[in-house]
């Protein structure tokens, strides 16, 4: 069977030569198949551990498999090995690039170590080769995963992510345009410990060599890369975000895509608002007193979900309405879970993973051999202190009302995590519930994308980054500023999708996580547009964050002056205000400079010009109007 299936295929004679050496290749026919691998050869243990012999050092377990009722719960042994690393891309080719290469960390070039990990996969008896399409069925590009038998829940995780397609069913001349090889124990021989995902971009072949089994830095996101890149020459972007088509009780329909770091409230988007037992909703907690501020709404939208995390944008999906089409470039969602730390947290999420369809593959969760695996029973970095990363993968075809076909947008949200500002601290959680923005001050915001306050998602999170141009700088491996230009010309391209930008996690002194989140979306959709007449907004005290609302009534209230316009709100000022927003304005400009190259876009160069020289909201709108 698995020759025949190779024969379907048109490989390169290196990797024809990995395959044809006489061992047994996995090639699954279905997802249960894979699943079933994943527990080890004799597919009947209750807890497998993936271990390696490494040279030098003896076996060493990379990760555990335990069976659970409603799937397979995968942990890892080392602790920084439970969240994704934000330097573990590695560039090997020559191709233009902003990002690190390989020999300037290591020092030696990676066509050594390339040959060792061709050579050490062609040693292996048996080897599991999983065909899938990156980027989905309808606009994806054919797709490879060669690695260890052992490693049957990376495999499932990524057939899961992206569009696997069963060995039985490869059309002929199937011909991958990229390929993960998966190699663990050369983390512990070469690379001292590192996560390392290296991008190769070959002419006809983007090749991933991944040296761990957290899915985050390859099968993730390494597959984000390899669509980045093919965008990068055929002119079009897989942007980072959520998307949701969201109908009112009028049956109005309204699509919001919000965008954003890591932690930035992406998957948030796609959740109903979070009630108490009384059916209100608590917008926010006063840090100083603890008063807490709820919503009663009686009436709450619909939500269809359209992506999580990856939203391709091709050519072929768009139309000449002048608003941005997009499409999800996964077949699953790989969802953190760090929020949910209680019963009823979350009851849908909850209820679809304690009940699945099929079994599910969770990650970074404390689950026993036969138990039902809870996504509020976190594994332990440390006595008392959860792992802020626990995550559990669904595929798209378990989430009610999904949306399968490409989407216009009408409103893309940037979301950014905020800490407390207060006189007596203060920061930049100033921003006021939701900001309206110019076209091109929204393009400045995906240029620098901070990452912002408390990120539970990778392990360096400590004080103000820059996740990037789109946010998803950090999986890309060009030019940043080719990638700034692409943005530009895709926000002019499509003036009729507009711009807002949303905090989470603190208003001023306020704790709100994503309330606010939660009442932009319902608020904008009830609304049924995004444009905002004179009498309703006003520049807000710092440009960087446009046009604040005067007025915000959502359900029944009236939202205070004070969290639409935070230099109001009595615990901050003007003062406190200034001193936070200013913050966040230094580290715009520093971080805009790396951008003021001669092959930026001229009208670019202009707009950042303008923020450089603390230019005005109004002077924004000449660039690109906002109606």
């Amino acid at each position: 069977m698995s020759k025949n299936v190779l024969s379907k295929m048109i490989l390169s004679e290196e990797i024809s030569n990995v395959l044809n050496d006489g061992k047994e290749l996995f090639i699954p026919n279905s997802r249960f198949e894979i699943l079933h691998f994943a527990m080890g050869e004799n597919y009947d243990t209750d807890v497998y551990e993936v271990a390696y012999d490494v040279e030098g050092v003896g076996s060493i377990v990379e990760a555990t498999v335990t069976r659970c009722k409603n799937g397979l719960s995968v942990n890892y042994p080392e602790v920084y090995m439970r969240r994704r690393d934000p330097n573990a891309m590695l560039i090997a080719d020559d191709k233009p690039t902003d990002k690190e290469k390989f020999h300037e960390r290591y020092e030696e070039k990676f066509d050594d170590l390339r040959s060792e990990t061709i050579d050490w996969l062609k040693g292996h008896e048996q080897l599991i080769v999983m065909p899938y399409m990156a980027g989905g069925k309808a606009f994806g590009y054919p797709a490879l995963l060669i690695a260890p038998a052992n490693c049957g829940f990376f495999a499932g995780g990524l057939a899961d992510l992206q569009c696997f397609i069963p060995g039985n069913e490869v059309p002929e001349g199937f011909e991958p345009k990229s390929i993960i090889y998966v190699a663990p124990p050369f983390r512990h021989t070469h690379l001292k410990g590192k996560q390392v995902v290296v991008h190769n971009r070959m002419d006809n072949m983007h090749e991933i060599f991944s040296y761990n089994l957290y899915p985050g830095p390859s099968a993730k996101k390494g597959v984000y890369g390899i669509l980045l890149n093919t965008g990068e020459g055929e002119d079009w972007v897989t942007l980072h975000g959520s998307t949701v088509k969201v109908q009112t009780p009028y049956d109005n329909e309204y699509v919001i895509m919000h965008e954003g770091a890591s932690g930035g409230g992406k998957s948030e988007m796609l959740e109903q608002l979070h009630r108490d037992s009384s059916g209100r909703m608590l917008f926010a907690k006063s840090l100083d007193t603890g008063e807490e501020l709820h919503v009663e709404i009686q009436h709450t939208c619909k939500l269809n979900p359209v992506t999580d995390d990856m939203a391709m944008a091709p050519p072929s999906a768009q139309s000449d309405s002048g608003k941005l089409a997009v499409t999800d470039a996964e077949d699953g969602w790989f969802l953190r879970v760090d929020h949910i730390s209680e019963y009823g947290t979350e009851p849908h999420l909850e209820d679809l993973t304690i009940h699945p369809k099929e079994p599910l593959i969770f990650f970074n969760m404390d689950a026993k051999v036969g138990s039902t695996c809870l996504l509020w029973e976190h594994i332990q970095d440390a006595p008392n202190t959860p792992c802020p990363n626990p995550r559990v993968i669904v595929p798209r075809n378990f989430v009610d009302n999904i949306v399968k076909e490409p989407v216009e947008v009408d409103v893309r949200t940037f979301g950014v995590r905020t800490p407390p500002a207060s006189q007596s601290d203060p920061n930049y959680g100033v921003i006021g519930v939701f900001h309206v923005l110019p076209p091109a001050l929204a393009w400045i915001w995906r240029l620098v994308a901070p990452r912002g306050h408390a990120n539970p998602s990778i392990v360096d999170s400590q004080g103000m980054k820059s996740e990037g141009v789109g946010s998803y700088w950090p999986f890309a491996t060009g030019k940043r500023v080719h990638q700034a230009n692409l943005l530009l010309n895709q926000i002019i391209k499509n003036p009729n999708t507009k711009y807002k930008l949303i905090p989470n996690q603190h208003i001023g002194n306020y704790k709100v996580g994503f309330a606010g989140e939660w009442i932009s979306r319902e608020y904008l959709s009830w609304r049924g547009g995004a444009k905002f007449t004179e009498d309703k907004i006003e520049p807000a005290r710092c440009p960087l964050f446009g046009y604040a609302l005067k007025s915000l009534k959502f359900g029944s209230m009236d939202i205070p002056l004070g969290f639409l316009q935070v230099d109001k709100q009595a615990e901050v000022g003007q003062a406190a205000y200034d001193v936070g927003a200013a913050k966040l304005v230094d580290f715009f400009k520093e971080q805009l400079q790396e951008f003021m190259t001669d092959d930026l876009d001229p009208i670019g160069k202009q707009i950042i010009e303008t923020f450089l020289n603390d230019g005005s909201v109004e002077d924004y709108e000449k660039f690109i109007p906002m109606y």
